[in-house]
């Protein structure tokens, strides 16, 4: 049976599953969700993720909603080519850098937030958009310093891709939406570039 991923291009956390699935090769299907429009609060999508959130894989009767959950379902599913490495120190890490985007970066500046800031406490438009700029400057260069912690290479860990970098890509997609200043996370974008030259990322990218 293919699998079904509920996605929307600009979705940062379905972008980070769009890459997995092209890394790991496997055939599958893209269910629109138009974020803009509502989709996402539609009966039928409540009725298959109660939290009207993207992503979400479907794979037969397994339905999965979080982004990195769904990704390590597929590493276990599809070990080959990893996105883990094999020792248990270093998976830590590669998790630790994938969190600091998945849990502290992507949640503070996602649609939803910028709404509430807008709905509930009448936030105007530039200043909702300097928020975002805020938290993902902060969070890329921490993120900066914790990569030039680790063992070097052309990706976040060594010299293949990781979970660590489906989660830098669209990051750093996200930030160049909201004109963030790039400049002090030189590294990062080294290794964004590192990607792009790879079929998986490219495939993946909002454009395609």
């Amino acid at each position: 049976m293919t699998l079904k991923l509920y996605s929307y291009p600009r979705s940062s956390a379905s972008y980070r599953v769009r890459i997995a699935l092209h890394h790991k090769g496997l055939p599958f299907e893209i269910e629109p969700i138009d974020l803009l429009a509502g989709d996402q609060k539609k009966r039928e999508f409540l009725e298959l993720n109660p939290q009207g959130v993207l992503p979400t894989l479907v794979d037969g009767p397994v339905v999965i909603s979080q982004s990195l959950a769904a990704i390590e379902y597929l590493e276990e599913r599809h070990p080959r080519p990893p996105l883990l490495p094999e020792r248990a120190s270093d998976r830590a890490r590669v998790r630790q850098l994938a969190l600091v985007v998945a849990c502290e970066i992507h949640p503070l500046q996602n649609l939803g937030v910028l709404r509430d800031l807008e709905e509930e406490l009448g936030v105007a438009e530039p200043e909702r958009r300097a928020w975002a700029r805020g938290v993902i400057e902060r969070g890329l260069q921490a993120l900066e310093q914790l990569v030039a912690r680790g063992p070097g290479g052309t990706f976040c860990h060594g010299s293949e891709p990781t979970l660590a970098d489906l989660c830098l890509v669209p990051q750093l997609f996200n930030a160049r939406r909201f004109e963030c200043d790039l400049r002090h996370v030189p590294r990062l974008l080294e290794i964004e570039e590192s990607c792009q030259h790879l079929e998986a990322f490219r495939n993946a990218a909002p454009e395609n």
